[in-house]
């Protein structure tokens, strides 16, 4: 044993020596380290060897195993490295194509709409998206039993824990950490019991705005919409303010812009009116700021929200809100 283990030693040196095409090298590998190799048969002759022989055989031939692993990788390395035979790559394999994700249309929007606020010298706050009762609700001059808790279908996870309905509890959880002056916007997840539609569904995303010191007038608040929306929508737009109602705002305003799709002229989209919706807002309401512990008779401050998703369809010309939510990359492409 001890002859044929020094012998196929040699031999591979040998054989190693004139590796030099794939070829060479995989009948290399299969004539030596293969399942039915040369090293192989020497394991396979060790069970006819006396009992006593058999631990130096083993060892002997596990060295050889090694050394010939390593062998050919050194080889492999060589031959197929940019060394080797030229004949190792195949040009008239097609070549390879690489996808780049990219940032999903909500996604662009939340950062378009926090690239301008920004700018005007907002920061940028989240908060948590299962709430209590208090903040999503109460602290925001819903009272239990308020009708304008209707205006919101809600999803409970307990009696007082609910999904939030909008991101308006961050404004309260900023006024309660922090003295005025506030500016801060509100980018998240917002969750209604809803039927899912064309135009609305139980899950998306809003951007709530808040603006608190002294001396703050509704003209401030309009001034802030009309900047934002002639950044966004275009310095060419037309807008309006109609008076609305909100809980924790008063007085409350909406604001439209003229339709993108009939340029003012009325369509299907815009209900014939010329005119489409993109937020809403108002001044803050005195009992918002006493339920966070700031002083009514000395701070003023506005407050503003829009749906990212209403606000990406107008922009883009997208009819159906569904196909912001089905992940069908024919939609997602279009925004690349």
């Amino acid at each position: 044993m001890k002859e044929q283990i020094h012998a196929l030693r040699q031999v591979i040196k040998d054989d190693a020596s004139n590796v030099d095409t794939t070829e060479a090298l995989e009948s290399f590998r299969n004539t030596y380290l293969a399942r039915k190799g040369k090293i192989a048969a020497l394991f396979e002759q060790m069970k006819d060897l006396p009992k006593e022989d058999k631990p130096w055989a083993g060892k002997e031939l596990n060295a050889l195993r090694t050394e010939t692993e390593d062998l050919y990788a050194s080889l492999e390395a060589n031959v197929g490295g940019e060394s080797g035979d030229a004949n190792s790559i195949d040009y008239t394999l097609p070549g390879r194509s690489y996808h780049f994700g990219h940032r999903h249309i909500v996604s662009q929007t939340i950062e378009d709409i926090k690239a301008i606020f920004k700018n005007m010298g907002f920061s940028v706050v989240t908060g948590p998206e299962i709430e209590t009762d208090y903040y999503n609700f109460e602290s925001l001059n819903f009272p239990p039993d308020h009708p304008a808790r209707d205006m919101q279908d809600t999803f409970f996870v307990t009696p007082d824990i609910v999904l939030r309905t909008h991101t308006s509890p961050v404004q309260t959880r900023v006024m309660e950490q922090q003295e005025p002056p506030i500016r801060a916007i509100m980018p998240g997840k917002v969750y209604r019991n809803e039927v899912v539609t064309a135009r609305s569904h139980m899950q998306f995303h809003q951007v709530e705005g808040l603006c608190v010191d002294t001396d703050i007038t509704f003209a401030d608040l309009k001034g802030t919409m009309v900047h934002f929306a002639k950044q966004y929508y275009g310095e060419s737009l037309k807008y309006r303010f109609r008076a609305s109602y909100f809980p924790f705002t008063e007085p409350s305003a909406e604001m439209d812009i003229t339709c993108y799709l009939c340029a003012g002229e009325g369509c299907r989209v815009c209900k014939n009116s010329g005119w489409l919706e993109i937020l809403g807002c108002g001044m803050v309401d005195p009992n918002v700021f006493k339920s966070s512990g700031i002083d009514p008779e000395r701070y003023t401050g506005y407050a503003f929200g829009m749906g990212v998703e209403r606000t990406a369809m107008l922009r883009h010309g997208i009819t159906d809100i569904r196909l912001l939510f089905e992940n069908d990359l024919r939609v997602n492409k279009q925004f690349y």
